[in-house]
């Protein structure tokens, strides 16, 4: 396969730089967000009811799946995926809802790889990804230097979608896999990138 070569590099870079970025032409405005697989052991308070498909080939389904923390159903809802307290992972997208699954799926029904997968609107899907740089945070900080050392060390691939209104043209998700412990939200692992320097590697 024929690839197209593309570098884009985002001004403003701080001290989460890893390397020199790669030559090329430049694209301004990106930003770089993750996503994750929600454990519902690491949830607790209210329990609620939730409804959907008990298999992938189906839509919007009526089937009783469980009754699952409150705040766990919202991460799914949020992320797209969880993990039960059962194993089976509890699946969420804007045109299926909830279903349950073997396995934590993208949008397309593939897989999720945990550092490999990523969502974007405005690259084509089988579009790959290194991260040059890490930019800082929206607030002007430096990115923590594990996360941008690991999340620059990964080989992203684009093969998953954002939900309508959530994403644009000038932004891309990398999927970490599952949480690792209660208020995982709150760790530097869930970061936003407002400024890092990319290079794609985009399929003609």
């Amino acid at each position: 396969m024929r690839w197209l070569w593309v570098v884009l590099v985002l001004a403003g870079c701080s001290a989460g730089q890893v390397g020199p970025p790669a030559p090329g032409g430049t694209d301004e405005g990106w930003q770089v967000t993750v996503y994750y697989t929600a454990v519902e052991s690491f949830h607790s308070g209210p329990s609620v009811p939730v409804r959907g498909c008990l298999v992938i080939d189906c839509e919007n389904g009526k089937d009783l799946l469980g009754t699952f923390p409150q705040s766990f159903a919202k991460a799914v809802k949020d992320e797209g995926t969880g993990r039960t307290a059962s194993g089976r992972y509890l699946n969420w997208s804007h045109d299926k809802g909830y279903w349950l699954d073997s396995e934590p799926r993208d949008s397309f029904g593939k897989p999720l790889k945990p550092f490999v997968s990523a969502a974007a609107d405005g690259l084509k899907t089988g579009s790959r990804i290194k991260l040059v740089s890490c930019g800082q945070t929206p607030e002007g900080a430096n990115v923590d230097f594990a996360v941008c050392q690991k999340l620059a060390s990964s080989s992203w691939e684009i093969t998953d979608e954002f939900t309508p209104g959530l994403g644009g043209d000038r932004h891309i998700d990398l999927y970490l896999g599952e949480e690792t412990g209660p208020r995982f939200t709150e760790s530097p692992w869930y970061t936003t990138l407002s400024e890092a320097v990319l290079e794609v590697h985009q399929p003609s």
